[in-house]
């Protein structure tokens, strides 16, 4: 476990006492929210009244990406200020993986806890568990959490809500946990007497795989990987959404009268979508509408919280995407025939997996009273690598030397104080290709795959076996490759590709 130094008395209050003065930090990451499924946004098909008035309140960026088209290397990056190339094993984890981020790697919750900030990791985590990969304790007390990484309180899922263990994670221990079910995971094999989608499609009486997924079943839902007990620790999907919301909502009323910085993750839209009950029939898109209006009814409980504790004006809030948008994920909850012409990714091409834009290019909203003008937008090229060293700055915490060494101070970008753009973004798909952005190119070098994706979802890989750039001045450009008349402006960026990747 990370070491922490002890602060001498007189010290601590002194740090207590000028933390108090600092706002709250609420990062809001939604799973798979593409940047087309937000009305604000563009999307006409939902509504998302609570994220719209933020936005509308705030700061809404049009030009911000994640540093992947996947979830775990994009939250590596988000949570460490690197980039997920630079260290190997970062590629979507198995719910059995060992810890991702070691505990000597610096992270934006240390920054806060530094500051003497409240810290807390909530919802989806999908970083691993556990000092080792398949040998966790998962009926005691797992020797590595995100309590090793500054969070000093935590409440999550170990992966996805579509691989198992389909438990709660609260300080390094199964929530609720029921010792008459104990907890058994496998990703290798399936354990003895236990039914799986595969074998028993009549017990799957809520979803059914439309690709994959077809292994252990829970709550009428088959899943990744195999499981076996559990009990009364086992979610319901339907009740995901409100569980993460209400510890949400727990952690701020139990810190109101101290400085905090909740990493707060949802499990929307990410499949299996299973919404809770409450909006069945609200969506003409069916489940993953129902889910897109299921985010913004979390979003209103945390902000709802904040007003009633009279915490809105000091804190800020931060609401985006871990990664692009996929309709078929490997279910058959009929998203792609229900979504008419809504455009999940927007204006761009792609999708999560690809390296096309709508892969990383991902919703951006800052909202602080007080210090971010409302009813903006801006166009400045930004990134989630910034994450640690921007909220660093913002707090007055010093980044040690040598940590977060891809991240850059953009606070002024970010509170809209200026419209400095990042002068280049690296993202990184799910075939390991490092694609770049600056606030005119997208660049994508050769890659030998296929033209679209193997497994299921039906998405553009980006792959090409030439050089591909595209003139983004309008989303629409990333259809014409212009690499051949701009030989300069390639050799540019492949020299640009040699100096930040991994030797």
């Amino acid at each position: 476990m990370k070491k922490t130094p002890l602060l001498l008395p007189a010290l601590a209050l002194g740090m207590a006492a000028q933390a108090q003065q600092r706002p709250n930090v609420i990062l809001l990451v939604a799973d798979d929210l593409g940047y087309g499924d937000l009305s604000c946004y563009g999307a006409t098909r939902v509504s998302t009244p609570c994220v719209d008035s933020l936005a509308n309140a705030g700061l809404r960026f049009t030009d911000a990406h994640a540093t992947a088209s996947t979830s775990t290397p994009s939250r590596f990056s988000l949570l460490t200020g690197l980039y997920p190339f630079r260290q190997k094993g970062t590629d979507v984890a198995a719910g059995n993986a060992g810890m991702i981020i070691h505990p000597e790697t610096y992270t934006v919750a240390d920054a806060f806890a530094s500051q003497g900030y409240a810290t807390a990791a909530l919802g989806k985590w999908h970083l691993g568990l556990g000092s080792r990969t398949a040998q966790q304790d998962w009926n005691g007390e797992l020797d590595q959490s995100p309590r090793d990484l500054g969070f000093q309180y935590h409440y999550i899922m170990a992966a996805t809500a579509d691989r198992v263990p389909c438990v709660f994670i609260e300080n390094g221990r199964i929530a609720n946990f029921d010792p008459s079910a104990p907890v058994e995971v496998s990703y290798r094999k399936n354990f003895d007497g236990e039914p799986t989608g595969r074998s028993n499609p009549e017990l799957l009486t809520k979803l059914r795989p439309s690709h994959g997924h077809d292994q252990s079943i829970v709550n009428g839902i088959s899943r990744i990987g195999f499981m076996k007990g559990g009990g009364k620790a086992l979610w319901r999907d339907e009740d995901i959404a409100d569980s993460i919301a209400s510890h949400a909502v727990a952690f701020i009323e139990a810190h109101r009268d101290q400085p905090f910085f909740m990493y707060l993750c949802t499990n929307d839209i990410h499949v299996p979508r299973m919404p809770h009950e409450r909006f069945r029939g609200k969506s003409a898109m069916g489940l993953r509408g129902e889910a897109i209006l299921q985010f913004d009814e979390t979003v209103r409980q945390v902000t709802d919280a904040l007003r009633r504790l009279g915490l809105s004006d000091n804190t800020l809030l931060i609401i985006t995407s871990d990664n692009g948008p996929v309709l078929d994920d490997g279910y058959a909850d009929e998203a792609i025939s229900l979504a008419g012409d809504h455009r999940p990714g927007g204006p761009f091409r792609g999708g999560k997996y690809s390296s096309f834009e709508a892969g990383s290019v991902v919703p951006f909203i800052v909202h602080w009273p007080g210090h971010v003008r409302g009813g903006r937008t801006s166009d400045a090229l930004v990134s989630q690598i910034d994450n640690v060293a921007t909220l660093a700055s913002l707090i007055g915490a010093e980044v040690p030397e040598g940590a977060a060494a891809d991240s850059q101070d953009a606070l002024k970008t970010w509170l809209g104080k200026s419209k400095k753009s990042r002068s280049f973004a690296a993202k990184y798909a799910a075939n390991h290709n490092i694609v770049l952005r600056t606030d005119r190119w997208k660049f994508i070098p050769p890659h030998d795959g296929g033209p679209m994706i193997t497994w299921g979802p039906r998405i553009e890989t980006g792959n090409a076996p030439v050089p591909q750039l595209y003139d983004m001045r309008r989303a629409e450009d990333e259809q014409t490759n212009v690499a051949e008349s701009n030989p300069k402006v390639v050799a540019r960026m492949m020299d640009l590709l040699r100096q930040i990747q991994p030797k």
